[in-house]
């Protein structure tokens, strides 16, 4: 079986990077896409796969302004081939969920949470800034294009009952709760 796993960007290790390395993990073979990434910041098992980017991946200084392409990641995460996958895991907070699988795929997203900037607090993102208004309708083309997208994934995980009912309230889809892996050890050190 071809797999492939997506995941929206990669520059810094947080928590959808560690449910990513985990899934990495159990699929050793598959290959990674991604819309941008820094290897130096990649955990070695993420690294260990075969990564493809898109054309953000040679902008100098990507992963301090990559907000200011957010317009075009829709677009960029639609051109990666897919086709050949039998089994697509999207890991998406942002567009990964959007990508576009073969007909004969099988596309699952662990969904983090559907787009906060876009569904859940765009005045709070925008409050004070001068380009809110043209942002205001960049955030209404998104979720546009996020609804659009939906029919692309067969199934979707989320990794709480928060994110759950987000999906329900926003995608009007169904999800099953898969929690995130714990880390024991970093979690014991935060009550001491």
């Amino acid at each position: 079986m071809k797999v492939a796993l997506v995941h929206d960007w990669l520059i810094k290790e947080r928590g959808g990077e560690k449910v990513l390395d985990h899934i990495a993990r159990l699929y050793p073979d598959a290959d990674i896409f991604t819309l941008f990434y820094r290897k130096e910041n990649l955990s070695p098992e993420i690294s260990g796969h075969k990564i493809y980017a898109s054309l953000l991946q040679y902008i100098p200084g990507i992963e301090k302004a990559y907000r200011y392409f957010l317009p075009l990641f829709p677009f960029l995460i639609e051109r990666f081939a897919l086709g050949a996958y039998d089994l697509v895991i999207s890991s998406s907070h942002c567009v990964a969920k959007g990508v576009k699988t073969g007909k004969n795929s099988l596309h699952l997203c662990y969904c983090h949470t559907p787009m906060r900037y876009a569904w859940l607090f765009p005045e709070e993102y925008l409050q004070g800034k001068f380009y809110a208004p043209l942002a205001r309708w960049v955030l209404g083309l998104l979720r546009n294009w996020d609804q659009h997208s939906l029919g692309r994934v067969h199934f979707f995980a989320a990794n709480s009952k928060e994110v759950q009912s987000r999906i329900e309230r926003f995608y009007n889809r169904r999800s099953e709760v898969i929690y995130p892996p714990l880390d024991l050890i970093s979690a014991g050190d935060a009550f001491e």
